[in-house]
């Protein structure tokens, strides 16, 4: 069963915040070649492709979200022959390699740019979105950007403004200009050609905004981009063409993959953008801002399901760059119980999980005192908003100076905990989250039923399980998942009792697992996954 399914259904894959995995070179900032050094760790953990957040060319205002040249690497992640060993490296191992593409704008210090900001009539002047003051001299519109402000910047030189959905120093791309849209799809073909596997898409539903520029309607908020439906600076109609351009590049490589970033996700938006022919796959964030209960996990699977198309395939994701690590919204301390049951919960789903790294030995977000923010959101925002530097610390690999990650001084603190929570010490572990991790991935592997099979929810409580079966023609599991410390007992229907249960994986032994005929027992704060046998 699954010939005929591509890699990244199969698959699992890890994201990897360059700046922050492994340091090969003593300057505090992690690179290509601490990647490549770590590809046997990768291995080991069982994942299938590796997703490299931006390690392009940039001043950094984004930490790599602002783009000055697409087709070359930044010199503090090393060089194109260092990007090209490590596709080679990861290649070999059975490893695929995922760039993060930022398409909907550049660096105000792209040559793009530069040139374009010098007048009206330059080849670059209609790459970028420009647009005349109003006739009292004001912004051309209402248009917000989502990190404060006004979304238009003044250049006396063109006695215009130009637009910018982020910082200013993020000027938006023009892509209804189609040199822009060439250019950009000669940056997927360069990449391609240098042995990547595919694309994560950063906000692509960006890319287009209003040809009339029209205000969007108000609504409630605290701050002005959030007192604004945005109607009309994302989602328009013209994107559709240029996706199925993009996958139709892609699609040269027949294991080519597209995953994109829906901005201001919803189910029904991300569905849409995924839809055959278009991305291989969207975001859809649910799971980003679930509370720990079941009904909430239950409810953005359930709805996941319900609004993509047949052909379509989901994926899901507890972790990344931009939110609070959920060993940081789930917990206190240092207890890695509800850790477990997430990585149970997540990896057990028809679809692809895209882990994100320390994910697997339970990185919480370092405190950052104000004197270390590094994230420019932070550092505007503070003490309301204290930025993403927390959840972008250095991974902690051993008990050795700075963790292991350099030998340098780490460019954001190490947690303090680091002594106590390594790779090398869960590696050592039996008991730890890292080997709840690689268990519940190669039962992945093993179980075709856990990556195709239909998601049928058999109970969830407000405050206790979580229970569903995966299942296809051949084979039936049930994951039970706790949510509470109290034991709890799933009571089997009638069809569920007949069986026989063979238990595949949980991470609290429980002998009296069937000690209460027609119900399953399972303890406090513990994930069961259990094959039937019979029945």
């Amino acid at each position: 069963m699954g010939s005929d399914k591509k890699w990244w259904q199969d698959g699992v894959i890890y994201q990897i915040y360059p700046r922050s995995f492994s340091d090969s070179n003593g300057d505090g900032i992690g690179d290509l070649e601490g990647i490549r050094q770590r590809l046997d760790y990768i291995q080991e953990l069982g994942v299938d492709a590796i997703w490299l957040s931006p390690i392009y060319p940039s001043p950094d205002v984004d930490f790599g979200y602002d783009v000055s040249n697409y087709v070359d690497i930044d010199p503090k992640y090393g060089t194109l022959a260092d990007f090209n060993a490590l596709v080679a490296d990861a290649h070999a191992r059975g490893i695929r390699v995922i760039l993060d593409l930022v398409l909907n704008h550049t660096s105000d210090q792209h040559p793009w740019f530069v040139e374009s900001k010098k007048s009206k009539d330059n080849p670059f002047s209609d790459w970028y979105m420009w647009l005349p003051p109003k006739k009292d001299g004001s912004v051309p519109n209402g248009w917000q950007s989502i990190f404060g402000g006004k979304g238009w910047e003044y250049i006396p030189e063109r006695e215009e403004y130009y637009f910018h959905m982020f910082y200013k120093e993020q000027p938006d791309l023009n892509w209804r200009n189609p040199a822009v849209e060439e250019a950009i799809y000669d940056v997927f073909r360069f990449w391609m050609k240098q042995g990547a596997d595919g694309f994560r898409l950063d906000v692509f539903n960006g890319y287009f905004k209003d040809a009339r520029h029209r205000d969007n309607p108000s609504k409630f908020g605290i701050r002005g981009f959030d007192r604004q439906e945005h109607v009309f600076d994302c989602d328009q109609p013209e994107l559709i063409p240029v996706l199925k351009n993009i996958r139709k590049i892609v699609d040269d490589n027949p294991d080519g993959y597209t995953v994109g970033e829906t901005f201001l996700s919803t189910p029904e938006k991300a569905a849409r953008y995924c839809a055959p022919g278009l991305l291989h796959a969207a975001f859809n964030f649910g799971y980003l801002e679930c509370k720990w209960n079941p009904k909430a996990f239950a409810t953005v699977i359930q709805k996941w399901e319900d609004v993509l198309q047949e052909g379509s395939w989901p994926t899901y994701v507890l972790n990344n760059h931009d939110v609070r690590r959920t060993g940081t919204r789930f917990t206190r301390g240092e207890d890695d119980r509800i850790l477990k049951n997430a990585a149970v919960l997540m990896l057990t789903m028809r679809g692809t999980p895209f882990m994100y790294y320390g994910e697997e030995i339970g990185m919480r977000d370092i405190p950052v005192k104000r004197s270390e923010i590094q994230d420019p959101i932070g550092r505007k925002y503070w003490p309301f908003h204290v930025g993403r530097d927390g959840c972008r610390s250095p991974m902690q690999w051993d008990e050795t100076a700075n963790a292991g990650f350099t030998r340098g001084k780490p460019w954001l603190p190490v947690h303090v905990n680091a002594d106590l929570r390594t790779v090398k010490s869960q590696m050592a572990d039996e008991q730890s989250l890292w080997h709840v991790y690689k268990k519940v991935l190669q039962l992945r592997k093993d179980y075709p039923v856990l990556r195709y099979g239909m998601f049928q929810p058999v109970t969830f409580e407000q405050k206790a399980l979580l229970a569903y079966l995966r299942q296809d023609n051949e084979q039936t599991i049930l994951v039970i998942i706790n949510f509470k410390r109290r034991i709890t007992r799933l009571a089997l229907g009638s069809d569920l009792q007949r069986a026989g249960w063979k238990e595949l994986l949980s991470t609290e032994e429980n002998p009296d697992r069937f000690k209460d005929p027609g119900y399953i027992r399972v303890k406090g704060h513990e994930a069961c996954i259990l094959l039937r046998t019979k029945g």
